[in-house]
């Protein structure tokens, strides 16, 4: 491995367990309602990554202390019970689209002139809809650049409530930015959900999150959300494993053979992204799970089939598919999906150019894809800058000769040790 290089060595089947770090998207969302909470917060199991340092740089930049013990992942939160102390902030963000639309609704509630930015791409990446929602309720929120896109200038003078619309078809991030800050309005707030919502789960998840810091919601087949004026509690909260990172390690299984199991994740988590497993039974693998762990084999000598699948509430999983899918017996052909157009790259095209690389036939959709297998071979990947095409692709090289990530540092995002846990599985045999 060079700094912008890494070679991916092929191996036999795969025997293992693993255990990824903490969710993300629960860190993140836990680390918003612990800072507005009455009283400190101590989270356990949290996510050390780009993401994550963000979130919690700009939180202290906001005057709200967060202690972070990486070696312990946890962290202690004091509360600041709703008043933001800071009278104004730069915040920037990177590329992290979660701290972008979360802070963008949080600051809202403060006192002065917030401004938040971010990377080149992040600037591309539009949130005019949570800007004219939060307008809608009582906030001055504005884009800078061209087409409603990062930077944003937000002129808090509290959130006064009431009712807005949000636009639910390009990111859920939006309505979970704004459920979050609810509590803390005038007034109560009604949000109501214009289009199809896509990545449902991720709401769920963001309302889980919420009942467990003491707030509640009152929610109509995720289309309409009503919020009374309350407060979140501090409490000691759990992170569960990341799904996300998971499917990396399930398709590993998928594509190599053997079995992973990986701990801390039950059918019943929070997670839409355990979904995933769903569609690699429909492929041809083994599925079990566990009270606290999942597992997921494939008798190296059993094929695996194409499917047809809607991805809209798993989307962040459609790069580890496609990869499977070169594997398979026949297409795979993904649907549901246009909004991850907007996500750290276009991922759809930059999953369709990427998998040509490596020998398949793809057929790029606005909503997704039509994946053929052909004769597999090796090829250099580019990444985008993306943590997911990294880690995603990574697994085609474990039985492709000659598969190399370009810039594998881009997993720092969210998984900064995933090619250390990729070769420690690699490693193991049968017991």
């Amino acid at each position: 491995m060079t700094a912008d290089s890494l070679a991916i060595a092929p191996c036999g089947p795969i025997f293992g367990s693993i255990r990824p770090p903490g969710s993300k998207s629960i860190t993140n969302r836990a680390l918003v309602c612990a800072a507005l909470a009455e009283g400190p917060s101590l989270l356990t199991g949290a996510l050390d990554s780009e993401d994550t340092r963000v979130m919690i740089e700009s939180l202290r930049r906001l005057g709200i202390a967060v202690e972070h013990d990486r070696a312990a992942c946890t962290l202690n939160v004091s509360g600041c019970g709703g008043r933001i102390p800071s009278p104004g902030a730069e915040l920037y963000v990177a590329n992290s689209g979660t701290s972008m639309r979360f802070l963008t609704a949080l600051v809202g509630l403060g006192q002065g002139t917030f401004r938040i930015d971010g990377v080149a791409r992040m600037r591309q990446r539009p949130i005019q809809d949570l800007l004219d929602a939060l307008t809608q309720l009582g906030v001055e929120a504005v884009a800078e650049s061209a087409g409603g896109c990062p930077p944003v200038i937000v002129h808090g003078r509290g959130l006064r409530g009431g009712t807005a619309t949000i636009a639910g078809d390009i990111s859920s991030q939006f309505l979970s930015g704004l459920l979050m800050a609810a509590p803390y309005a005038q007034q109560p707030v009604e949000l109501v959900v214009v289009g199809d919502l896509v990545s449902k789960p991720y709401v769920e998840m963001t309302l889980a999150v919420m009942r467990a810091f003491g707030a509640t919601v009152e929610s109509h087949e995720l289309k309409r959300f009503r919020v009374s004026p309350q407060r979140y509690t501090g409490r000691e909260y759990p992170i569960e494993p990341d799904a996300s990172a998971a499917s990396y390690f399930f398709a590993a299984a998928a594509v190599a053979g053997g079995r992973v199991e990986v701990q801390g994740l039950s059918r019943d988590s929070l997670q839409g992204d355990i979904r995933f497993c769903d569609c690699l039974t429909r492929m041809g693998c083994d599925v079990r799970y566990e009270s606290d762990r999942t597992v997921v084999g494939r008798e190296p000598g059993r094929p695996l089939q194409g499917i047809e699948v809607d991805m809209n509430a798993i989307s962040d999983t459609v790069q580890t598919l496609g990869v499977v899918a070169l594997f398979a017996h026949g297409p795979t052909t993904i649907t549901g999906v246009a909004h991850i157009r907007h996500k750290e790259t276009d991922r759809i095209a930059a999953l369709a150019t990427e998998l040509r690389k490596l020998g398949a036939a793809v057929e790029e959709r606005e909503d997704g894809l039509r994946i053929v297998p052909g004769p597999l071979h090796g090829a250099e990947i580019e990444t985008y800058d993306d943590h997911r095409m990294a880690m995603s692709l990574a697994i085609a090289g474990l039985v492709v000769p000659g598969v190399v990530i370009r810039n594998p540092g881009c997993t720092a995002k969210t998984y900064p040790r995933f090619f250390d846990d990729l070769q420690s599985l690699t490693r193991n045999r049968p017991s």
